[in-house]
């Protein structure tokens, strides 16, 4: 692959962070994760300008994807570009106006970042589930993962070492945070902190209509010119329960919503689960976000497995990262059409 040199992560020694209120190893996953090749700093500064664009990359990582191929051929698509999904010398161009968005950032943590409620352990049995107060993130390092688009690893990654998450403390993220935070005045307070938790840009272009795509795996949001202004790298059915395929309309919006468990509703429900109401949450099945459609008990919602989007199959729902499906959540309203297509 072409190599990206307009990044230039100017100042930063990346290696010299210190990142963990607990040795690292406490922080993340018990599991060891997979070998992966070392952050590239070139895609992972293109990530971050298509993400601020509304060409959702997935999760930012500095790494090569179908997500990122997906937002690549979208952001072409919008510049007359031929569709390659490659970072190829046009591509490059085209992004070259955007190149004073740095890839990464260093952030002070404040309090309100590192604000709870933390869960941990999150029970896998659903009655346990709807005895607890919310399905919040399991720890501070999540909090932050999706709060800057990305994941636990990969946060430590960017900051090797050990030393506290802690107010006061700075460290090094990618630079997905909204230049704006201008939130409507009608906007309702629990959603203000959603979207302030998930650094989502209030002021997004509006969305007259989404078409969501089975054979490209993504989201589209259209305005009423029938123009591309966002795109979603999403999962979506099964062959248990396909992605149905027709015109419908998005009918409620809500956030930070509670999940009513229904195992008559899930195939691979266990045999003895009951029915039961799940608290909300980012940990919850629905993520923060649930856009319910006039197709009954289907929706477009966020997910506590972001890493999963577009990779694993769903009951039917279409599923997002939590950050885009808040971000979605302030492109559309109820009443837009939503075409799901092969």
């Amino acid at each position: 692959m072409q190599v990206f040199h307009w990044y230039k992560v100017s100042g930063l020694a990346l290696g010299a962070v210190l990142f963990a209120s607990a040795p690292i190893a406490a922080q993340s996953a018990a599991k060891a994760p997979r070998e992966k090749p070392p952050i590239d700093y070139s895609i992972l500064h293109a990530q971050v300008i298509l993400d601020s664009l509304g060409f959702s990359p997935g999760i930012v990582d500095g790494r090569e994807g179908q997500s990122l191929t997906a937002a690549l051929k979208a952001f072409q698509s919008t510049r007359g570009i031929q569709t390659s999904g490659k970072l190829d010398r046009a591509t490059l161009g085209a992004l070259h106006e955007y190149r004073a968005r740095r890839p990464v950032t260093r952030v002070t943590l404040d309090p309100a970042m590192l604000q709870g409620p933390y869960v941990n352990p999150i029970p896998k049995e659903p009655e346990k589930q709807a005895e607890l107060p919310s399905l919040g993130y399991t720890r501070p390092l999540e909090k932050l993962a999706e709060m800057f688009h990305t994941t636990p690893e990969v946060l430590v990654e960017l900051n090797p070492g050990g030393g506290a998450i802690q107010p006061g403390a700075t460290f090094v993220f990618p630079n997905v945070l909204p230049t704006s935070r201008d939130y409507a005045g009608d906007l309702k307070p629990e959603w203000r902190q959603t979207l302030t938790d998930l650094n989502v840009e209030a002021r997004q272009p509006t969305g007259d209509h989404i078409v969501v795509d089975k054979s490209e795996k993504v989201l589209k949001v259209f305005d009423a010119d029938d123009r591309l202004v966002a795109q979603f790298s999403a999962t979506m059915g099964s062959q248990h329960d396909p992605l149905p395929i027709g015109a419908w309309k998005i009918n409620v919006i809500d956030t930070n919503p509670k999940f009513h468990y229904n195992p008559d509703l899930f195939w691979d429900a266990k045999k003895d689960d009951e029915k039961a109401m799940l608290p909300p949450g980012p940990n919850g099945p629905v993520g923060v976000v649930w856009l319910d459609l006039s197709k009954e008990h289907y929706g477009i919602h966020g997910t506590p497995e972001p890493q999963n989007i577009a990779r694993t199959q769903s009951h039917g729902c279409i599923r997002l990262t939590n950050w885009d499906a808040a971000r979605l959540a302030l492109m559309v309203k109820p009443g837009t059409e939503a075409v799901f297509q092969e």
